[in-house]
């Protein structure tokens, strides 16, 4: 049967890559797939669907980031990191942003991400004290917006218009996706800030992150990668937030880490090895769990870092306060170790 070009992978062409187990008694399960590539972007493993189309969600955020800087934005340090990131909303996120928006010569108001409460709670308690209400400047995808306008005001572009799919922005943003993916887009969506998303496989996803990770230490690649790739390991606490699993990735073990909405996570090592994950379910808390143990089975990273990362980023399995399970490795995952 031919594959359906509007859905993703099915069920029956995915693997159990997690279960969270409760008291003994397995409670869920997470199905999906998952892709390494070797730094020369060979398939080094493959579980479950790797071809067919996923919206890549908030894991294109760099390559996004990547476009509004090819078209003329000044990105420096933090800026880059959070133009990549899908942050928590701290006082030091909604700053970056700000300046950027000064920067840019437009005002808050022009973002067209929605207003958030952050999810930082320290953000959150100043904007109630304040009677400021809910931001968007605190909108987790708020400083790809304030890229998107800044790429706007350097070019001379419509300002109201930058996420539509015709505009040159976006235009610039699809060939950047596609360049680094080494694929067509197979398929256009509006993501939950309101702009374009792609749907690309996890192989092209996970291509586009080696491609990405390579470029500091490759003279052949796009500058302006080498400097994304770069500042996201700076400056962890700006993808993402301090003691979020993102972060934690970066800090801790070196490796560049994006999450996505709906499951997915991408990551790749300064070397180019690099990993794509898909959980069918939309949950993210099994992601870096199953990323991570497909890069230290490969020997990419290395295992005992892993083992220490592990416990910062993965939630535990409570009952009245205390731990009464774990999420594990499914039985595809956890034979790669063997």
């Amino acid at each position: 049967m031919p594959h359906n070009p509007h859905a993703t992978f099915t069920v029956d062409s995915a693997v159990e890559l997690a279960v969270l187990e409760r008291s003994g008694f397995v409670e869920s399960r997470h199905l999906g797939s998952a892709v390494l590539l070797a730094a020369d972007g060979t398939v080094v493993t493959a579980l479950g669907d790797v071809t067919t189309p996923v919206y890549a969600r908030s894991a294109l955020k760099p390559f996004q980031a990547l476009a509004a800087m090819q078209a003329g934005v000044p990105l420096r340090g933090a800026q880059v990191a959070l133009a990549c990131g899908s942050h928590v909303g701290s006082l030091d996120h909604m700053d970056v942003v700000s300046g950027m928006l000064r920067a840019a010569g437009v005002r808050e108001d022009q973002l067209l991400c929605p207003a958030a409460w952050p999810q930082d709670e320290t953000a959150r308690n100043w904007l109630v004290r304040s009677d400021r209400g809910r931001s968007k400047l605190a909108f987790n995808c708020s400083g790809k917006h304030a890229a998107f306008l800044w790429a706007c005001t350097e070019n001379g572009w419509d300002t109201s218009s930058y996420l539509e799919p015709n505009h040159p922005l976006q235009q610039g943003v699809r060939g950047v996706i596609e360049e680094y993916a080494d694929e067509r887009i197979a398929h256009l969506g509006i993501d939950g800030c309101g702009a374009p998303v792609a749907a690309i496989s996890l192989t092209g996803l996970a291509r586009g992150y080696s491609h990405l990770a390579k470029a500091p230490g490759d003279h052949s690649f796009n500058a302006r990668a080498a400097t994304i790739a770069t500042s996201m390991l700076d400056y962890p606490w700006a993808v993402q937030g301090t003691g979020e699993a993102n972060s934690v990735v970066m800090e801790d073990l070196g490796v560049i880490a994006k999450i996505g909405a709906e499951g997915v996570v991408a990551m790749a090592t300064p070397q180019g090895v690099s990993v794509a994950v898909k959980v069918l379910d939309g949950s993210l808390r099994a992601t870096s769990l199953v990323a991570l143990t497909l890069l230290a089975a490969a020997g990419a990273v290395d295992a005992e870092k892993v083992a220490e990362v592990l416990p910062k980023i993965v939630e535990p399995v409570l009952g009245g306060g205390r731990p009464v399970g774990q999420i594990r490795l499914g039985p595809a995952v956890s034979a790669l170790l063997d």
